[in-house]
Formats: structure tokens, C-alpha cells, sequence
């Protein structure tokens, strides 16, 4: 008996090792993309991921400039600019590092849609920390672009929301229109319910038209949702945008 109460604790330590061992391994199996992508996806939990993902794939990129570490940092330079920038001048280098990315990825692979997506999506974000008016010259890129997306994937959500908030935030005069962001919005949700920025989009398009009821009732799904898409997004963004949102018009009828 005592022999066994001996080797009991030896074959625990042996097992410990063995665990942490695979776990090293597994980790430098990953690919730069993939443990990028694995940073990103818990991003709620330290948003210092987004630094270390972006760190991780310029590193990549310094020696072997692939497609999909092009895309991959594109996306990590638009989470870095919304989340991490200090300032314009830092977001605006963000986008346009970003846009730079996806716009060389585009053309290498012209037929890949996320590609297209990060192009368009640091691009639009780059013209509105600029200023619309400003930079209305790059508005038949992003145009063109979701056109792009969505003949190449029609069932992509990040474009519907693009063009939605696109026509959401242009004036009139060069553009903007309610109803086909709406109509936008509500196809990204048909595709995907649990994409749960594009309820908060939509719920800021019915409070911009007097539609309190309607904008309740989406930013009230946000809150209730158990499975949303993306936890680190919902988590970080959608959450406390939707309770601001809801706070906002709490005495709207």
C-alpha cells in the first residue's frame, strides 16, 4: 500500500507534463493565421491579444507574404484602430495599414471574399474617421467592393452590414438612403441571427427614424443572446453599445 500511495503522486506529476507537453506542441503547430485567429477570438478576456496577433503576423509577413496573412492582419488592423488607437492619427494609420493589406491581398487574390471584405471595411473605417465629406472619393471603392462580396459570397454578413451602415451614415445628397440600409441589415440577419452587430445597427437606424419600439425590441435580443457569433465582438462592443443604446431612449414612446 504505501508503494502504490508512492507512485501515485509520480504518475500525477508524469501525467502534468505530459499535458503541458502536448499543449506546446499544439501551439507550435499552429500556424501564424491560426494561432492569430485563436488571439483574436478571446479578445474579451484581454483585449492585449489584438496586440500581440498583430505582432505575431508582421512578423509572419516580414519573411513569407501570404494571401491569408495579409487578410488576417487586415482584420487585426481594423480591431486594433476600433480598440486600441489612442488617437485619430493611430486609427487613421490603422485603416490605412489595413486597407494596404487588403487591397494587396485583392489583388493576388481577386477572387477571395475576405480579401475584399478587409479592403472594403478599413477603407469605409479610414473615410469616417477622416471625415464623409472628405472622403467621399473613396466611396465608389467601398461600393464597389461589397458589389464584389457579395457576387463572390451572398451570404456574407460583414458585407451586408458594411453597405447597411453605409447607407445609414451618408447624407442624402450623396447617397444615403434608410430604407436600403434596412433592408441590408435584415438580410445579414436573415442569413445569420446571431451576428448581433447587425441588430445594433439596425436598432440605431429605428431610433434614428422614430422607431422606439422596434429599436427596443433588437437591442433587447442583443442582451438576451446566448450564442451570439462572435463572444469577443458581443462581449466588448454589441453589450454595452446595445444597454447605451436602450439607456438613450428610455423615455422615447
Amino acid at each position: 500500500m504505501r508503494a502504490v500511495a508512492r507512485v501515485r503522486p509520480m504518475l500525477a506529476r508524469v501525467a502534468a507534463v505530459a499535458v503541458l507537453l502536448l499543449s506546446v506542441a499544439a501551439v507550435a503547430a499552429q500556424t501564424p493565421v491560426e494561432a492569430s485567429r485563436a488571439l483574436i477570438a478571446r479578445y474579451h478576456e484581454d483585449q492585449a491579444n489584438i496586440d500581440r496577433a498583430r505582432d505575431l503576423l508582421e512578423a509572419a509577413l516580414s519573411k513569407d507574404r501570404q494571401v491569408e496573412t495579409m487578410v488576417m492582419l487586415s482584420y487585426v488592423q481594423f480591431l486594433w484602430g476600433d480598440l486600441r488607437a489612442k488617437s485619430d492619427d493611430d486609427k487613421l494609420a490603422a485603416y490605412d495599414h489595413g486597407r494596404q493589406l487588403g487591397e494587396r491581398a485583392v489583388e493576388l487574390a481577386p477572387k477571395n471574399p475576405e480579401a475584399h471584405v478587409w479592403y472594403a471595411i478599413n477603407t469605409a473605417r479610414y473615410g469616417q474617421t477622416r471625415g464623409i465629406m472628405r472622403s467621399l472619393f473613396l466611396l465608389p471603392t467601398v461600393q464597389r467592393e461589397i458589389d464584389t462580396i457579395l457576387s463572390l459570397d451572398p451570404k456574407n454578413t460583414r458585407a451586408q452590414s458594411l453597405a447597411g451602415n453605409v447607407y445609414m451614415t451618408l447624407p442624402g445628397i450623396v447617397g444615403g438612403d434608410a430604407a436600403r440600409a434596412e433592408d441590408h441589415f435584415k438580410k445579414g440577419l436573415a442569413i445569420d441571427p446571431r451576428f448581433t452587430v447587425l441588430r445594433v445597427d439596425l436598432a440605431r437606424l429605428y431610433i434614428a427614424t422614430g422607431r422606439y419600439a422596434e429599436a427596443r425590441q433588437e437591442l433587447t435580443r442583443v442582451l438576451d443572446e446566448r450564442a451570439p457569433r462572435i463572444v469577443a465582438d458581443w462581449t466588448v462592443r454589441d453589450v454595452p453599445r446595445a444597454r447605451g443604446l436602450l439607456d438613450s431612449i428610455k423615455d422615447k414612446r
